[in-house]
């Protein structure tokens, strides 16, 4: 964050996380904003946020923060401190360390506030809201929308994700495949994101799709850019990852895969154009397994491709869109 001319006093809030986390704060940081509409609010998140951050309206700088360790302020200590990031002791000792006048955050040593609760069937959204409740800052957890960077860019079609940053929560790449090229073969245009890492994976479940280079995205794509395919996007087929939460920010239709996390915590809103699938009966829990939690391996691609077909075609839709959506075996897995 460059040296700033802004006067103002300060309300830091520490989030040093993911996309999704970023996205789930949304509500929370909106609160923030309102209540002290005279204080600039500083982000301490990853840099690469930075223009995700933007797109929320409610922060006026960030400062690239990896972990709550490298929270390194540069200033005047802070008039509010925030911790979004977690319960402690690690980020509250961060926040502690630049001298904040006020503490917003949950209960510890030397902090008032709510009790952590880690009750899974609290929403993340609702979780931080409370928190910030609980300190007087009223906040609305369907306050969740964004604005894309460029409304309307790029064309429409069905964007498949088939990563995750860990392998509880990858549905098998022979499924994704099968999922994009019965999209592919009713009409849909399929294209596969991800991350620069996640390209072999991506250029795999286009091949098997019978895709051709050009339908490969993952690696290709700035933040804003994925942003505003998202946007564009006619529906997102993806797992319990960063995009399914750029899509419920952008109100574009979803189908989630979800496995060791239930929806009730990270899910998209109920009320939108959104399918959560997880054979939940069969959860074994760890997000952090290299193989796919049994929950997600539950999902049945016919059941994935019913849901996208709901999406796509819903009652009242225009007439003449691609067809219906049929696998190409029955009884698939």
């Amino acid at each position: 964050m460059p040296p700033s001319a802004d006067r103002r006093p300060t309300q830091l809030v520490l989030r040093a996380l993911h996309l999704g986390d970023l996205l789930v704060a949304v509500p929370a940081l909106r609160a923030l904003r309102r209540a002290r509409p005279d204080h600039r609010l500083v982000l301490a998140a990853p840099a690469a946020l930075g223009p995700l951050a933007a797109l929320t309206g409610a922060v006026d700088a960030l400062l690239p923060t990896d972990t709550p360790d490298d929270l390194r302020w540069p200033g005047p200590a802070p008039e509010v401190a925030v911790n979004l990031h977690g319960a402690g002791p690690q980020s509250h000792a961060a926040l502690d360390r630049t001298g904040p006048r006020v503490r917003i955050g949950f209960a510890a040593p030397g902090w008032d506030g709510p009790a952590w609760d880690d009750d899974d069937r609290v929403h993340e959204r609702e979780r931080w809201c409370a928190m910030v409740a609980a300190h007087g800052v009223p906040a609305d957890p369907a306050d969740l929308r964004i604005d894309p960077p460029d409304p309307g860019a790029g064309p429409g079609g069905v964007l498949v994700h088939p990563g995750a940053r860990y392998g509880a929560k990858r549905w098998p790449p022979a499924r994704f495949a099968e999922v994009a090229a019965t999209l592919a073969r009713a009409g849909r245009r399929v294209r596969v994101t991800g991350s620069a890492p996640e390209r072999p994976l991506a250029a795999d479940v286009a091949r098997r799709a019978g895709l051709d280079d050009t339908a490969v995205l993952a690696g290709a794509t700035s933040l804003p850019e994925l942003c505003a395919l998202v946007a564009a996007a006619d529906l997102v087929v993806c797992g319990d990852t960063g995009i399914a939460h750029v899509a419920s920010a952008l109100g574009t239709p979803s189908v989630v895969l979800f496995g060791p996390v239930p929806p009730s915590r990270w899910g998209p809103p109920t009320a939108g154009p959104h399918r959560v699938l997880t054979a939940a009966g069969d959860r074994r829990g760890d997000p952090f397994a290299d193989d796919p939690d049994p929950a997600l391996l539950g999902v049945p691609v016919g059941e994935v491709l019913g849901a996208a077909d709901a999406l796509l075609h819903p009652p009242g839709g225009p007439a003449g869109s691609p067809g219906t959506l049929r696998t190409c075996g029955a009884g698939a897995p």
